[in-house]
């Protein structure tokens, strides 16, 4: 059925259902039936003359028509609001004479707002006017070439926060990423001047004086976060400005205020994890500035008491383990006692285990982490870490099964690679306790993540996806092939460093579950073969020819 037919569709009528009323009159009927049969004759008598004149035809639309309608409900604006130069030239004017004049009637009457007020009034409705240039990137160039964000930028020390909250919605709906994504040129335009005028310093210097118990100023600082955001992530390389210009250091202090949590909090945690994921510039600046400890102090007692504080814990635990790959804040998260501080979480079986067992990951991984290895088993880590190993806790976990398995066989194949002494014969001693259970786990996760590669590769050769020799590797790392290299490195270590009893129990269960030596040999030697750039040259090479030489013992 087409439109027209719809239209033109009218459902037969139903007969009224006779109230009381009719019901009370029903005894009349007899009387008056001859009468209603000579005025119902006369009825159609009329209808009958009116079927014989035309009916008025609905009104056609055009396919133009159509296609206009369309365009304004896709659009929501008719053709004459579109802007173009002229319209935006005339937009940048109109703002450039209310701030030129209220600049003026501020500094003819500093002391008598109902002087200005009304100055101030036009300014805040024509940076109102200005925003429809958001829905126009393609308009971006000429904003620039009119020097307006820079006219925009000088508002941000305005006197009346009002003024200046209104400036940062502005900005925030000009940098939307989506909108930026729409005009590439425009945007390079834009961000360029945003940043050769030092935006974010300017953003900071308005954060400074905001009160975030109004609540028009709470959302200006949302925004201001927002714009961050946007730069941020359209222009990667933004982070290290922001940083510099000191938005690090606001985050930092604004965590630590001890106020309820919201939003806000929230958002700094995520803008500090954009700060800090690839630029190992920033991740050295938020040691020198001390956000080690000030990341470490957090949810140490308590839980979370909502999904966003969840997720912002989350988002501070990501931070901390990104700082931590920078070889300076290891030394000032052991001088910290940062370990301590994980090794307390993970024994309060407190929601922040999850992400303190990530940190610690990241603390004693590599050959940076060897003093916090040896730290580790001195401050009794190993009655920590044992317990996870043989037993994956499933109250308060955030992280899957795997990635916690992971984790912990990552935290043990760094000790036993980083531990030296006495601490490295306690942490072989672990592993001959309790009729050499540690051992049986071992070889049980052995067997788990060999069926999971082998489910990958199989996967893959289902696919046939046209992939190179990196590509496959990553994929079957992603697919079980890291964690079963982990456990296979702990299987070779505590072999050849342990008593013989240990090899003895491996070769007789991997017999008995059809395994065999050769695999784990395989496996190692591949791992020997792609050790990635983590470490110097010097100490990969070491690396490379310790693993070699583990596999040729074994």
């Amino acid at each position: 059925m087409d439109v027209g037919e719809l239209l033109s569709f009218k459902p037969v009528p139903t007969p009224k259902r006779p109230n009381e009323e009719d019901l009370e009159d029903s005894e009349d009927e007899g009387k008056g039936s001859k009468k209603a049969k000579r005025s119902n004759k006369s009825a159609i008598n009329r209808m009958q003359q009116l079927g014989n004149k035309t009916l008025p035809k609905e009104p056609i639309i055009t396919d133009k028509e159509k296609e206009d309608i369309l365009r304004y409900v896709e659009t929501e604006a008719t053709e004459g609001e579109i802007l173009d130069d002229t319209a935006v030239k005339k937009l940048v004017l109109n703002f450039e004479k209310k701030a030129l004049r209220n600049r003026e009637m501020r500094i003819k009457f500093p002391d008598q707002p109902e002087k200005f007020m009304e100055s101030e009034i036009d300014l805040f409705e024509a940076l109102q006017d200005l925003s429809a240039v958001a829905t126009v990137p393609d308009q971006y160039p000429l904003l620039v070439e009119l020097k307006c964000i820079n006219s925009i930028l000088e508002l941000l020390s305005h006197d009346n926060t009002d003024v200046s909250t209104k400036v940062v919605n502005l900005l925030q709906e000009l940098t939307d990423v989506d909108i930026l994504h729409e005009s590439e040129e425009g945007a390079e335009e834009l961000i360029n001047a945003l940043a050769e005028a030092e935006c974010p310093s300017l953003l900071l210097h308005n954060l400074a004086r905001l009160d975030e118990q109004v609540p028009d100023e709470r959302d200006a600082v949302h925004n201001t976060l927002g714009i961050i955001e946007n730069i941020t992530e359209f222009r990667p390389e933004m982070c290290v400005e922001v940083a510099k210009q000191g938005f690090i250091q606001w985050i930092l202090k604004r965590l630590k205020l001890k106020v309820p949590f919201d939003g806000n909090k929230l958002y700094a945690t995520e803008i500090l994890s954009i700060l800090l994921q690839n630029t190992p510039e920033n991740r050295k600046l938020l040691g020198e500035l001390d956000g080690i400890d000030v990341l470490n102090v957090f949810y140490k007692r308590h839980d979370p008491s909502s999904a966003e504080e969840q997720e912002a814990m989350e988002n501070m635990f990501d931070s901390l383990c990104c700082a931590l790959m920078e070889p300076l804040n290891r030394d000032r998260f052991l001088r910290g006692e940062g370990l301590q501080l994980m090794n307390l979480m993970l024994r309060e079986k407190k929601m922040s285990r999850n992400g303190s067992l990530k940190v610690l990951d990241h603390a004693l991984a590599g050959p940076d982490g060897k003093d916090n290895c040896n730290k580790f088993v001195d401050i009794l880590g190993l009655r920590t870490v044992f317990p996870l190993f043989m037993k994956t806790p499933k109250r308060k976990r955030i992280l899957t099964l795997d990635q916690h398995e992971e984790h912990v066989v990552s935290i043990i194949s760094s000790m036993l690679r980083n531990c030296l002494g006495s601490q490295r014969q306690r942490l072989l001693a672990k592993f001959t306790e309790n009729d050499l259970e540690k051992v049986d786990r071992l070889l049980e996760l052995h067997f788990k993540y060999m069926d999971k590669v082998d489910r990958t590769e199989k996967e893959m050769e289902m696919e046939a996806e046209d992939l190179d020799d990196d590509a496959q590797y990553l994929k079957r790392l992603s697919g079980g092939l890291f964690t079963l290299q982990l456990i296979d490195r702990i299987i070779l270590e505590v072999c050849t460093a342990g008593p013989p009893a240990i090899k003895q129990r491996v070769q007789r269960v991997l017999s008995l579950r059809g395994g065999s030596l050769k695999i784990i040999r395989h496996v190692m030697r591949e791992y020997a073969g792609n050790l990635g750039d983590a470490g110097s040259e010097d100490w990969r090479h070491q690396e490379q020819q310790h693993i070699l030489q583990l596999v040729d013992k074994f």
